[in-house]
């Protein structure tokens, strides 16, 4: 039983063969998907998955790279969806810093809003964070964004960062890269951090783990995130298997 608790099959890298991408996510176990939408043409698709798929359900928001794009109706429109029984985050939300779509102080206004619509429908939120750490632990201590809590998708800080925001009530959710053979920082979050907070993704079609780096992501390549967490954390691949599930159902409020 594995959870890929942030996946992008709503992305146009899988219009042609969605149906078999499900099909190799169910042989290696993957029991539950979350995709995630994060513009209005993306969470439209994502509403569309979670309505056909029994097994996938949807977190909404804005992507920071975006925010200068947001519109007071965009916010009212991801509030009124919020209460669809499939919706289980609000988010991906953040800050990214590398990409110079959205100036800084709009990218900030856009998220403190998203914080205060999931404290206001009682969701937990998915934060995008990309050269930007600082600014986002701020923010989530300034805006009480532990009332909700939620995730740190794709966790590339320092364990020291994980843990402060694992004390803000946040899961830290691992992906392909702590399967890369350099990437530190993954494998020491990996290694310190509780199982009972570690959660496992796959961002695809993005960040495929090794040995298929450089390729599509897909939800199957999760058990590879799994496998890796396992041998970094020296307990078997059926425990990580089971406690992130377990703490993805938590998480998200899924029975």
């Amino acid at each position: 039983m594995l959870f890929d608790t942030h996946a992008h099959l709503n992305a146009d890298q899988f219009s042609d063969d969605l149906k078999e991408v499900i099909e190799r996510a169910k042989e290696v176990g993957v029991s539950n998907i979350v995709v995630v939408g994060f513009d209005r043409p993306t969470i439209t698709k994502a509403m569309e998955l979670v309505e056909t798929y029994d097994f996938m359900y949807a977190s909404i928001g804005w992507h920071p790279v975006d925010a200068i794009d947001m519109k007071d109706e965009d916010l009212a429109w991801i509030e009124e969806l919020a209460s669809h029984p499939k919706v289980v985050a609000l988010g991906e939300m953040g800050l990214d810093y590398y990409w110079d779509k959205s100036p800084k102080d709009i990218q900030k206004e856009v998220f403190r809003k998203q914080i205060a619509l999931a404290k206001k429908v009682k969701l937990p939120i998915v934060i995008h964070n990309r050269d930007a750490t600082q600014d986002i632990v701020d923010i989530l201590r300034e805006e009480n964004a532990q009332e909700v809590g939620g995730i740190m998708h794709c966790f590339s800080g320092s364990p020291e960062t994980a843990k402060e925001c694992v004390e803000m009530n946040f899961y830290i959710s691992l992906g392909g890269p702590v399967t890369f053979k350099n990437a530190k920082k993954p494998k020491e979050v990996a290694e310190q951090i509780p199982l009972d907070r570690l959660l496992i993704e796959t961002d695809c079609p993005y960040l495929a783990p090794h040995p298929n780096r450089g390729k599509r992501n897909e939800p199957s390549y999760v058990k590879l995130v799994a496998e890796e967490i396992a041998q970094l954390k020296e307990i078997s691949y059926e425990e990580v298997a089971r406690i992130t599930t377990e703490n993805a159902k938590k998480v998200f409020g899924i029975n």
